[in-house]
């Protein structure tokens, strides 16, 4: 049995749960960002379990620079090091690699590169991150791909997609030889692949027939909601995810925007992570169940009203728009944390009313009321 159950459908809409070593996963699910194993905005791991955050995602890169995935793997492991003991998902650090790094040379062998923080000489190949993710002992490893920018050329993408296949092979090759150590600390490591191939329909198509052939634990979609026209990524996701396998999590790689969520859950995708809710939250954005709110807008300065009338998180119990304006405006470090609190809150409740949706056969209908209007601005903005 695999670690993915189908519990109830919805025209394309899954309902369905993923077992893992730590804990089941609710799907439709919302991955938290934490790349150096925080939340940006000061929220804590126990914290987070308030929020309703079932799964966090952490970077393979940046935690293989600071502190170093060797200090993390003495320390325990990743959920020891940061006291979360709920799955974590470890992003293989190829998207980092190619949208940070100074310089860098793509080879069969893996890639050079050099540190965005001091520029030191690095090297991650397949093998290098599959050891990294490891020694961080997470729940669930991505396999290490090559991202191409959008638009990229027909052919460099056919041949990144042929290389990106070989690197999952590797990737799976040795994720088997380390779950047979005995100082691994996760021997039950899952391996999701990643689909590659631009915005090229079939592309996108035979690649991910190609991967599927693995059977790994999980495949998620690359590449997209990197600049491209949301028709676009809409579009890609209508061809590739039937080829997807029906009985494995399928995972859209950093989307999105609640009306993105919404309208991948539409189209079969179970698994969503990105890091707006919290860069948004820390400029004074936040999301709520009327639509978007800028909370340094004048109109809130002598506002009673918490951020969102409808929301039951620890910052709209507690405290008023017009005190939260304050806080911006006065440059008060709480200021960022109490938004990033609602807009987790508020992506972890999305998803969570979304599986109630399905559940209760009501999805179309919610999809109705609310894809449309929480894209848009609040009206009392």
């Amino acid at each position: 049995m695999g670690i993915y159950q189908l519990l109830k459908t919805e025209n394309k809409a899954r309902r369905g749960q993923i077992t893992t070593i730590h804990g089941i996963l609710q799907t439709p699910c919302f991955m938290n960002v934490g790349t150096s194993a925080a939340i940006k905005g000061g929220v804590s791991s126990p914290e987070l379990a308030d929020l309703k955050c079932q799964v966090e995602l952490c970077n393979t890169y940046h935690l293989h620079l600071r502190p170093g995935d060797t200090v993390i793997k003495t320390m325990g492991g990743l959920h020891k090091f940061m006291n979360w003991n709920r799955p974590i998902l470890t992003d293989s650090g190829g998207f980092q690699v190619f949208s940070l790094a100074k310089l860098r040379k793509i080879k069969e062998e893996g890639v050079y590169f050099q540190s965005h923080l001091d520029g030191s000489r690095l090297f991650i190949s397949p093998e290098v991150s599959i050891q990294i993710q490891s020694n961080l002992a997470s729940t669930i490893a991505m396999a290490f791909d090559e991202c191409v920018e959008n638009p990229a050329p027909y052919d460099y993408s056919a041949r990144s997609c042929e290389r990106t296949t070989r690197w999952l092979i590797r990737c799976k090759e040795e994720m088997q030889r380390l779950s047979q150590l005995p100082d691994t600390i996760n021997q039950k490591q899952l391996l999701f692949g990643i689909n590659q191939g631009c915005t090229f329909e079939n592309l996108r198509i035979e690649h991910m027939q190609a991967i599927r052939e693995l059977d790994l634990d999980g495949y998620a979609v690359g590449g997209l909601a990197v600049g491209e026209p949301t028709e676009e990524m809409y579009r890609i996701l209508d061809a590739v995810v039937p080829h997807m396998p029906a009985d494995k999590p399928r995972y859209l790689m950093g989307v999105g925007t609640p009306s993105n969520i919404i309208e991948a859950v539409a189209r079969g995708i179970d698994m969503f992570d990105c890091v707006m809710p919290t860069r948004n939250a820390r400029h004074g954005t936040i999301f709520t169940w009327s639509g978007i709110r800028h909370m340094k807008n004048r109109t809130y300065q002598t506002d009673p009203r918490p951020m969102d009338e409808a929301c039951q998180c620890p910052a709209c119990q507690n405290f008023s728009r017009a005190y939260v304006r304050h806080l911006f405006k006065a440059n008060e470090m709480l200021a960022g944390r109490l938004t990033v609190i609602h807009n987790l809150y508020f992506y972890n409740t999305l998803t969570e009313k979304i599986r109630e949706a399905i559940d209760h056969a009501e999805f179309q209908a919610f999809r109705a009321e609310y894809s449309e209007k929480l894209s848009k601005k609040a009206p009392d903005d």
